[in-house]
């Protein structure tokens, strides 16, 4: 265990910050240490060692959205650190008679370590919200209004869902042997057909702006006009050529799964319904949203052949690829008539997709202790390390 500790002080930890809002806004360092700091905590885990670093303190979540793995990773991270969980529930709060992100942050957070918030449904809102209430912990910080600064942790926005796809990058770590063994590697992240519309966009974003930076070959599929922020497809070529790896851009799935060593079909709405979305969703277009539902799902139809199926997962690298989710997937004959994935798929991958859920409580609880402790973090593991309390000592 102390090796794994050794590891994480190699990297440089200047600069991390008190908050992880976007992968892009961390260095490659930065990135590894989070990985590192998350492995070790679930080998922790799994040895029944308690890396109970907080004596109190509160843990508030903000979710706007609806979530089941993010939401109990966050509070199953929060609680392994010694927090207590505190949902804030905007309207039964004073936000309902217009209290500011400033007072609203600065009255919560005097026993407060880390705020998370999940905020996906608007674009261009939900990153910006993040770096306002990040601003008003700064400023409470500063003024001494606050003996701590709480960490802000994005749990999803519009842009980026970094607990997410840090996840999925350890899982892949852990599948093939090690951070160095995925350099090379062929990734397609591809839409897929689903019954439903309005998914957000940044799984896919986060995926194709991470993976490159480790060496992934990444391939992105998806049917004209379903393209992502553009700006982050631009960041995804450049951070590409910086790692010496490729990323294209396809509109045919079938031939995006050829020699694929991982696949990740997981449908998206395109940018400019989102556009549409968020315009409509701020005027309260009751009208202006069904219609656009109706359209929407309509030309997601034209496109029922968008799914991973058993035939198509014999066009991957020796028919075997892994098959990959962030989850819930849209499973055919399961969970709707026609989906992302037939059932033989995802049932044969089912043990895979859970494993890969299962990395985001150790990511998110990296993210809170590097945020707070920074690179004070390997010195608190081998403190905690060196106390190898157990709760299967009791």
């Amino acid at each position: 265990m102390v090796n794994s500790i050794n590891i994480i002080k190699k990297f440089d930890l200047s600069g991390y910050g008190h908050d992880f809002l976007r992968t892009w806004d961390k260095s490659v360092d930065h990135l590894n240490a989070t990985l590192a700091t998350a492995q070790t905590l679930r080998d922790w885990h799994a040895k029944g060692i308690s890396p109970n670093v907080f004596a109190s303190g509160l843990a508030v979540s903000i979710f706007r959205d609806k979530s089941t793995r993010t939401k109990y990773s966050y509070s199953a991270a929060t609680n392994l650190l010694g927090l207590e969980i505190e949902d804030l529930d905007e309207k039964k709060s004073q936000i309902a008679h217009g209290e500011t992100v400033m007072e609203t942050v600065n009255m919560l957070s005097f026993l407060t370590r880390v705020i998370g918030i999940r905020d996906d449904i608007f674009l261009g809102v939900g990153h910006k919200y993040m770096k306002d209430v990040a601003h008003a912990a700064e400023w409470g910080f500063k003024n001494g209004v606050l003996d701590q600064r709480p960490s802000v942790i994005n749990l999803q926005c519009d842009e980026d869902h970094p607990t997410q796809s840090l996840s999925d990058l350890l899982h892949l770590a852990n599948y093939f042997g090690g951070l160095d063994k995925l350099r090379g590697k062929n990734l397609t992240m591809s839409w897929a057909y689903s019954p439903s519309y309005g998914k957000p966009l940044s799984v896919p974003q986060g995926i194709i702006a991470l993976l490159p930076r480790f060496g992934v070959n990444v391939t992105l599929a998806y049917p004209k006009g379903y393209s992502l922020i553009p700006e982050i497809e631009s960041y995804a070529k450049r951070e590409t050529k910086k790692a010496n790896a490729s990323f294209r851009i396809m509109d045919n799935m079938q031939e995006a799964f050829v020699g694929a060593d991982i696949v990740y079909p997981k449908s998206w709405a395109s940018y400019a319904v989102m556009e549409q979305r968020t315009k409509l969703l701020k005027d309260n277009d009751e009208k202006g949203l069904a219609a656009l539902e109706k359209t929407a799902l309509v030309q997601n139809a034209k496109h029922k052949n968008w799914t991973c199926s058993e035939k198509i997962m014999k066009q991957t690298k020796s028919g075997k690829a892994l098959y990959m989710h962030c989850l819930p997937a849209d499973i055919s004959g399961v969970s709707c008539k026609e989906g992302e994935v037939e059932e033989s798929v995802f049932e044969a991958y089912k043990k895979q997709t859970y494993t890969q859920a299962g990395y985001k409580p150790y990511i998110i609880a990296a993210m809170i202790l590097l945020t707070q402790f920074g690179e004070q973090t390997p010195k608190i593991l081998r403190s905690i390390n060196q106390r190898k309390k157990s709760i299967l000592d009791f």
